[in-house]
């Protein structure tokens, strides 16, 4: 069986050491682990900016790097989601401090200081990790990030949202962006790795995997329910309650609620065909 590119930290030159004896390789390498240091970072497939993108990564997530390019792209595996791609050598630091806090709000600010008065550094999206090393009044700095409004925070051994379909449904509308994961945009399995991570939960990446991996297919025509995941070929979406499909589509160009009657007919007839399978968590 081919591996898959996705979730393979290897190619023809170059693979990493625990793949020796597993994948062929002209040279066999010990990951070098590091930490994302930019608001947000693209995973690309090839090292080149216009390769499209497959996945992104937040603020303070673990990267295992491979390899460095003369053109700055970084060939590495996302720690939590086990994706591997090129991206720029420039948005990653060392790993450690490790993150202390997890921004809870679907979107905050970074400031220079401690003050809401001040132009914004930056943004973070919802789930991106800081370490906060000092505080002053409502504010916690973040070493060479800024400032953050810390009720917009939570720590990282905090309780999660117990329900992942609160947390999909704080980004309603939210515009469409094929391999986005954040507040600025995402697409369908972003949406609902995003929100199954943001309730504490695993889950990969894309649909495909997603389908594979996720809860217990339910049989032909079972009552739907509030949490339920809808499977097309390259499409999934979630479950409002019984009728009412949540989903980050092409279709509206943002993440929209509707009947899923009327998805179902819409992506029949121009899109995804069928739907493949509808699976629920435990």
């Amino acid at each position: 069986m081919t591996p898959d590119r996705r979730l393979t930290l290897a190619r023809p030159d170059l693979a990493d050491a625990a793949l020796e004896g597993v994948v062929a390789a002209a040279r066999y390498v010990v990951p070098a682990r590091r930490r994302v240091r930019a608001p947000l970072v693209d995973l690309r497939p090839e090292p080149r900016l216009d390769a499209g993108i497959d996945t992104q990564a937040l603020m303070g997530e673990a990267v295992d790097v491979l390899d460095v390019d003369e053109e700055g792209f970084a060939f590495a595996r996302l720690v939590r989601d086990g994706y591997v791609g090129y991206l720029s050598a420039d948005a990653l630091g060392e790993a450690e401090p490790a993150p202390t806090h997890r921004v809870a709000a679907i979107r905050t600010f970074l400031y220079p200081g401690p003050s809401m008065k001040l132009p914004i550094a930056g943004w973070l999206s919802m789930g991106a990790a800081i370490p906060i090393e000092e505080t002053r009044g409502d504010f916690g700095h973040a070493p060479g990030a800024g400032w953050l409004y810390l009720p917009h925070l939570a720590q990282q051994d905090a309780a999660p949202e117990p329900d992942f379909v609160a947390v999909a449904e704080r980004f309603l509308h939210t515009p469409y962006l094929w391999g986005g994961i954040s507040s600025l945009g995402l697409d369908c399995s972003g949406l609902v790795r995003t929100a199954l991570h943001g309730a504490g939960r695993a889950c990969p990446r894309d649909t495909d995997m997603q389908e594979r991996a996720l809860g217990e297919a339910l049989p032909e025509g079972a009552a739907l329910a509030r949490g339920d995941l809808v499977f097309w070929k390259g499409h999934v979406g979630i479950m409002r309650d019984g009728e009412t499909l949540l989903h980050a589509n092409g279709h509206h160009m943002a993440v929209a609620s509707e009947p899923l009657a009327d998805a179902r007919s819409r992506i029949l007839e121009k899109s995804f065909g069928p739907v493949t399978s509808i699976r629920r968590l435990a």
